[in-house]
């Protein structure tokens, strides 16, 4: 079925998807790596007096602007990390096990969230759609391949980094206004704050978990461009509500 075409500046044209816990699970994943990385580190030291978790984020936080996002990036600081928190004691089979919860992470399933597949083929029905999602170039390929879901997307886009100036990029080329997108996801850094700033609209969908980093934003609760759901079966009632409002808030 060929989506419902919008021509005119006060209709939304375009929907956005996030993919990490948003069309599939992602960070239960990374948790339970973590997990093990300061099961390893715990041989030598004490986890709650070193700040393992905290130091770990910091390498982590301080990192991305050469590593990226994802898993490969998280390995280099898990190293990086070790080898500060044990004041270099940490062992090269030791080391070689981090690298490993690396490998482990780039080959975990991927596990769609309940009802999402109904959910994106519903709001495909009425708009077109695109997957906008950031991480390492070969993981993120290799998990919209395996998801099943690539066929619904107008167009894949991964990302270095999601914040307006990406969002303005894409908005260019697709020649839209940004009120005439909707972006549907569970970060509110990377997938509702900078659509917001832009003039778009954002469906937020948190997931049971979020690294802390993509928390850190702040959405008002009653942002007139934000819907929140707590499950894929309500998103599109939301982006429905949301086309009415942009209609309302553009004088049709």
């Amino acid at each position: 079925m060929s989506p419902a075409s919008a021509p005119d500046a006060s209709s939304i044209r375009l929907v956005g998807f996030d993919g990490d816990d948003t069309l599939w699970r992602s960070e239960d994943y990374y948790r339970g790596a973590q997990g093990d990385f300061e099961a390893i580190v715990g041989r030598y030291v004490d986890l709650a007096d070193a700040r393992a978790h905290e130091r770990l984020y910091a390498v982590e936080k301080r990192n991305l602007a050469l590593f990226g996002y994802g898993v490969k990036g998280m390995v280099l600081s898990m190293i990086e990390a070790a080898v500060e928190i044990t004041d270099a004691r940490v062992t090269a089979s030791d080391l070689h096990r981090i690298v490993a919860l690396g490998k482990s992470l780039l080959q975990h399933p991927v596990e769609l969230l309940p009802g999402i597949r109904e959910a994106v083929e519903a709001i495909g029905a009425q708009y077109e759609l695109v997957l906008i999602t950031k991480g390492d170039l070969f993981h993120q390929e290799a998990k919209v391949k395996q998801s099943g879901l690539a066929d619904l997307f107008r167009r894949i886009e991964i990302v270095s980094e999601k914040d307006p100036e990406t969002y303005a990029r894409l908005f260019d080329e697709f020649e839209l206004q940004p009120q005439q997108f909707a972006m549907v996801g569970n970060s509110l850094r990377s997938d509702i704050a900078p659509v917001i700033a832009l003039g778009g609209w954002g469906v937020y969908m948190p997931y049971h978990v979020t690294w802390a980093h993509e928390a850190e934003a702040e959405i008002a609760d009653d942002e007139p461009r934000v819907r929140r759901v707590a499950q894929a079966s309500e998103l599109p009632e939301a982006v429905t509500d949301i086309a009415r409002a942009a209609a309302s808030l553009n004088g049709r």
